[in-house]
């Protein structure tokens, strides 16, 4: 007999493709309670690119539900969305009808050589192999053309996001700051030395969202998603209880600093 599953039981360890992957189930949850960007964030694209947005040739890579594509192609890029997994490229034409989609990663782009101003990445370039994503990214830029990587992490010098993670690692292991809260800092262009000309920037904002926004939000995540319903649901009821305390409303300020990383091919 198969003893019932222990939700305060550590979580066993989990494949990076198995968390990649993990998303197609949850697109419509990921879509409508994922925080998006802050303008400053664009307008720092630019600067660090050095071209504006508007008219700009720009493919989106594990361009997701179309959170960031969206901001893009409101600037007036002329953008293109690359998506490898079948439940989000299913809601991004839901959501973004009228942007062109096409299914790859960005290991393997399905894009012509020297065909683009900009490439970027939200949330997305920790799921490549650099040894193969940056030669592509490379491959596929015009001379003077920019690789952008961005990610969405928690301000963990708030104390109550900073007990937060703490509580998520108890949970979930050590590996879950980083899949929940992001860390964009990573080892993200090895490689690229000689080949890309590296400028980081740091954007700090936030959004105010019911408290059952920021939960789902926190389930939507990999690491929640790929370790069991018992684990997730167990680890969302007692954070529910931990954040009435500090946000008695039920309003939950979010604070986020974006770290930027654009990379300009010579």
């Amino acid at each position: 007999m198969t003893p019932p599953e222990d939700p305060t039981a550590p979580a066993p360890a989990v494949t990076s493709s198995a968390r990649a992957g993990s998303f197609n189930a949850a697109a419509a949850q990921y879509a409508a309670n994922r925080p998006s960007y802050p303008p400053a964030l664009l307008d720092a694209v630019e600067d660090l690119a050095g071209r504006p947005l508007e008219g700009a040739r720009v493919a989106d890579v594990g361009a997701g539900t179309g959170i960031a594509t969206a901001l893009l192609h409101a600037r007036g890029a002329d953008v293109v969305a690359v998506e490898p997994g079948a439940g989000m490229a299913a809601e991004f034409r839901r959501a973004l009808p009228d942007v062109p989609l096409v299914r790859g990663d960005g290991d393997r782009l399905p894009l012509a050589t020297a065909s683009l101003d900009l490439l970027t990445y939200a949330q997305s370039w920790h799921w490549t192999d650099p040894a193969r994503s940056v030669p592509e990214a490379v491959r596929v830029l015009r001379p003077g053309g920019a690789l952008a990587l961005w990610w969405n992490t928690s301000a963990l010098d708030l104390p109550w996001a900073a007990d937060q993670a703490r509580r998520l690692e108890r949970h979930f292991g050590p590996d879950s700051v980083v899949a929940t809260h992001g860390d964009g800092s990573r080892a993200a262009l090895a490689g690229a030395s000689g080949q890309l000309a590296l400028a980081r920037r740091s954007v700090r904002w936030s959004r105010r969202v019911p408290l059952d926004t920021h939960l789902a939000n926190l389930g939507s995540h990999s690491v929640f998603l790929v370790h069991g319903e018992a684990s997730a649901t167990a680890f969302l009821t007692e954070e529910r209880r931990h954040l009435r305390d500090v946000f008695p409303d039920g309003v939950v300020e979010e604070t986020y600093d974006v770290e930027l990383l654009v990379a300009t091919r010579s």
